[in-house]
């Protein structure tokens, strides 16, 4: 489960603005990857997600504009803002661990292995409708848990926090889900949903691992991002691909987890490419932790534009993959992902118009940090640089959203 995570007195020991780009030395896979991350870790999740009738790959986009403005090489980026209809590569992840484990409870009541074609027969459906899952969410996860219980059957409750809009609450009841709101930030949303379905005899469906917790729901929750990886693989089948630096943004991890993890177990990467975490300066919780080299837990700060990536402390069930795996954090402002979300909007030099939310601009927003970085030299980014980004997600709160309306 990895360390106990260290509480920390103030966000950062220097103003969160002034955060250097922090590098390390490239390091290579653990000799023995996490099953949710190995080769074949996304064959399931995808068989599951398949029954789902809003199922689709989503693109694989090439952004020449882009990089010749950053003076790079190529930038692709994984567009994942129409994934299920939920708009959020979240969509993998809840949604495949609500039906793993739906299967995984009526198999133990019929005494067999029960087949993926069989989820949505009514006599299933009659069983699935005795199980509740409950989650905590700062929106998109909890979408994509109310989506998987409602394609069965089942009933959805989902803790959210005082942070949390009534616009991205109002996504999640439309799905039929019972919302719970709960006072203080995400952390204590965490905390109030597996207290709740301990007490209650729910499924818990958590994103995130903290210290002695069960990470078995957690871990099928992050299995079903390895769908994103396998579906970059199927697009570039045949081309020769060398990406020089992936960079994905994260709150607790769990798609940097994934990414990273099952990308080198695809080998959509090798040993010498840069892993590089995003986050933002106001909640960058994986930047502290490698800064400290043990996980942290930062006290609550101001509110950041970029909602779905302002968690306090990393999973501890991803933690260690991320720490030994990761070469570079960077953080970036609520400004600079204001602006990357406007560039994807109106497109580069001809680019694919993009409609991402600030979440799903961080990415973007770290590599533009980085590429106007004085040193560039020393980031290895040239015009021989091939860099892979995420649009994790589009705008969740349009009355906030820093793009064209």
């Amino acid at each position: 489960m990895g360390a106990p995570i260290k509480l920390m007195g103030t966000a950062s020991g220097e103003s969160s603005s002034h955060r250097p780009v922090l590098l390390r030395s490239q390091t290579s896979a653990p000799t023995q990857l996490p099953w949710w991350c190995e080769r074949n870790a996304g064959d399931e999740p995808l068989r599951l997600l398949q029954t789902c009738p809003r199922y689709a790959p989503t693109p694989l986009i090439s952004l020449p504009g882009l990089a010749e403005r950053l003076g790079l090489g190529e930038v692709w980026i994984k567009d994942e803002t129409q994934r299920l209809g939920i708009g959020s590569f979240k969509g993998l992840g809840g949604a495949y661990a609500v039906l793993k484990l739906a299967l995984t409870y009526v198999g133990k009541r019929k005494g067999r292995a029960i087949l993926p074609a069989e989820l949505l027969e009514p006599g299933m459906r009659s069983l699935f409708s005795e199980l509740t899952f409950s989650c905590a969410s700062d929106g998109n996860h909890g979408r994509s848990v109310s989506a998987g219980a409602r394609l069965i059957g089942a009933r959805a409750v989902v803790f959210l926090h005082e942070g949390v809009t009534d616009e991205r609450a109002a996504h999640i009841t439309r799905l039929g889900a019972t919302i719970v709101r709960v006072a203080g930030d995400y952390h204590d949303s965490v905390e109030a949903a597996a207290k709740a379905a301990s007490q209650d005899g729910w499924i818990a469906v958590p994103d995130t691992v903290g210290p002695g917790e069960d990470d078995t729901a957690c871990t099928f929750v992050v299995q079903g991002y390895a769908v994103l990886i396998d579906e970059i693989v199927a697009a570039i089948a045949g081309q020769r691909f060398p990406f020089t630096h992936v960079l994905v943004q994260a709150g607790v991890g769990g798609l940097a987890a994934s990414v990273f993890g099952h990308g080198r177990a695809r080998e959509l990467f090798g040993p010498d490419t840069h892993l590089w975490i995003v986050e933002p300066e106001r909640s960058a919780c994986l930047y502290e932790s490698a800064r400290a080299d043990t996980p942290v837990r930062l006290p609550p700060g101001p509110p950041t534009n970029m909602s779905m990536l302002e968690c306090q402390s990393p999973s501890l069930m991803v933690w260690p993959l991320i720490n030994s795996m990761a070469t570079g954090f960077l953080t970036v402002s609520d400004e600079e992902a204001g602006e990357a979300v406007r560039l994807l909007d109106r497109g580069a030099s001809g680019d694919a118009r993009l409609r991402v939310g600030e979440s799903g601009a961080a990415g973007l927003a770290g590599l533009i940090r980085a590429a106007e970085n004085e040193d560039r030299a020393r980031l290895a980014l040239d015009r021989s640089s091939k860099v892979l980004l995420f649009a994790t997600e589009g705008p969740t709160d349009l009355s906030v959203w820093s793009g064209s309306r």
